[in-house]
């Protein structure tokens, strides 16, 4: 499958069937994650695999929507604050902008594979941190809930709402 299919073939799944994600599934998503490029290579990221269900429980209670429960597994992207690189000019963090990066690399590779995904950034922070014990310079950036659509046929049957590209390329100059 070309990439853009696969660009076009994503969507936010919040529907998911009880079947467990396969291991060499997980682990292609986690490769494709290690895989995403970052600001000075610093890779300051951390992908924390929730599959058990206590675990699962401790994910919904920050984030407590029905649809969210269906999930059979989280990866929650989190950042290190001491390992991001900051633009010298400004002292911009890139942290979001690289667990950004490796946020999409997760879900479209969970696309690849037939597997749903949604980028759930709206959740108790300190909730999160406090349960699954993530150091102080450690922050919890989305959760992804990943796991095969309750109906697959939401792959193609989701319409992508998107400007157009004459609302939204500049050429040379703003």
């Amino acid at each position: 499958m070309k990439l853009l299919d696969i660009i076009q073939k994503h969507c936010s799944i919040r529907q998911y069937a009880p079947t467990p994600v396969e291991q060499e599934k997980v682990e292609y998503i986690l490769e494709a994650a290690r895989l995403a490029p970052s600001a000075v290579n610093y890779q300051p990221w951390y992908f924390l695999v929730i599959e058990e269900k206590k675990n699962r429980d401790k994910v919904v209670s920050c984030y407590p929507r029905e649809w969210i429960r269906t999930a059979p597994l989280f990866i929650v992207v989190c950042g290190d604050r001491n390992q991001s690189w900051k633009r010298a000019s400004d002292q911009k963090d890139h942290l979001d902008i690289d667990a950004g990066i490796a946020i999409e690399h997760i879900c479209l590779a969970a696309a690849e594979q037939e597997l749903g995904s949604c980028i759930v950034c709206n959740f108790e922070i300190s909730l999160f941190r406090s349960s699954f014990h993530l150091p102080e310079q450690v922050e919890p950036v989305a959760i992804i809930p990943i796991g095969y659509p309750t109906t697959p046929e939401l792959f193609t049957q989701t319409p992508k709402k998107r400007k157009p590209l004459e609302e939204i390329v500049r050429k040379e100059t703003f």
